[in-house]
């Protein structure tokens, strides 16, 4: 008689102060990993405890939130949830229910980051066409721009457009690995090649990265990942140099601001030509760690880790993490299970 295989481990655990720095700063984190194809969503227990909730979505990889609204792509999907719940009610000790509302069925498009301007516009990065875009009621996406030096769009990925900054609530900055012009060029240059564009005048305002991701602008900096290298820092606008702020023990990817802080998303690198013979396996020699998956929370005004959870066992690699700042215990539905056909929301009345 065969024994049935054990069933893959998750385990996720916390430097000792980062339940209360959460509850201090009254927020709580989301996070996806399109490996294993979770949403996760991380608050506090009525106890102080950690409270760790999970949905399953395919290929989930870019999130945004504003007050009540979650968006998040899959594989080949954009989703928008809404919060069900009112102003100080709760639902079993949560402060949040995130129900899908709208899915809008893109194709497999390898959406990345995704944002909501001022003007309520969604624009997120359609990877495999190198461009940005948007939603459509008729059509997969709306292209919106791409880049000075990708001749026309394709279904090609030639340069693994990825991250999207706003500024001022409007589409600013944009990451690329490379400024190749042909079918899945960017993986010859993954050690130097990456870029930073300025999509309203579309001057490339930094280059000589490797592989960055997560463009964001705070406090009027310019912040980026340099994943390639495992340094986070931002882009001296002025000389159009990557300055490093902290080094991070992982692939990173992933990065919010809240405060003083910086929470940055890790992973452990595959075993692939992607992400072997970068600069970072040699960072993570030189200080003698390990690869990690899992989220650090740097100080900004020192490079100090300041606290970090640590992701073990059958998750192994994060895309994205987003604060829900004011929430102290999230949860969402998914598909799965039958708490989506009992959820029931009723608006206000009208006439015909």
């Amino acid at each position: 008689m065969s024994s049935a295989s054990p069933a893959p481990i998750f385990e996720l655990t916390s430097s000792r102060q980062f339940p209360d720095w959460l509850a201090e700063q009254k927020l709580s984190l989301a996070f996806t990993t399109y490996q294993a194809g979770k949403l996760f969503l991380l608050g506090l227990q009525p106890d102080g405890r950690l409270s760790v909730f999970e949905r399953t979505f395919n290929r989930c990889l870019g999130l945004h939130a504003t007050d009540q609204t979650l968006w998040l792509s899959s594989l080949y999907q954009l989703w928008r949830f809404e919060n069900v719940l009112e102003p100080g009610q709760t639902a079993e000790s949560f402060d949040r229910l995130y129900v899908p509302q709208v899915g809008y069925v893109t194709g497999d498009l390898d959406i990345h980051d995704v944002a909501v301007e001022d003007s309520g516009r969604v624009v997120f990065v359609n990877t495999l066409f190198g461009c940005l875009a948007t939603i459509s009621d008729t059509h997969s996406f709306v292209p919106l721009w791409k880049p000075p030096f990708i001749d026309r769009l394709a279904a090609e990925d030639r340069c693994h457009l990825n991250g999207l900054a706003l500024e001022n609530g409007k589409a600013k900055y944009v990451t690329a690995v490379s400024q190749s012009n042909v079918a899945d060029g960017w993986r010859d240059r993954r050690h130097d090649g990456g870029c930073v564009i300025d999509v309203q005048t579309n001057a490339v305002v930094a280059t000589g990265l490797s592989m960055p991701h997560s463009p964001r602008v705070y406090r009027d900096k310019l912040w980026v990942l340099n994943s390639g290298t495992g340094h986070f820092g931002f882009i001296d606008r002025d000389k159009g140099c990557f300055e490093s702020v902290a080094f991070c023990p992982g692939y990173q990817r992933g990065l919010w601001f809240h405060g003083d802080y910086a929470i940055i998303g890790l992973s452990k690198q595959r075993e692939n030509r992607t992400f072997s013979g970068l600069d970072l396996d040699q960072n993570l020699g030189k200080a003698q760690v390990d690869p990690r998956c899992g989220l650090h929370v740097i100080d900004l005004r020192t490079g100090d880790a300041i606290h970090w959870v640590r992701i073990e066992g059958v998750v192994s690699e994060l895309y994205d993490v987003i604060i829900l700042p004011g929430i102290r215990r999230p949860q969402a539905l998914g598909f799965r299970t039958d708490e989506i056909r009992r959820v029931l929301r009723v608006g206000e009345e009208s006439s015909l």
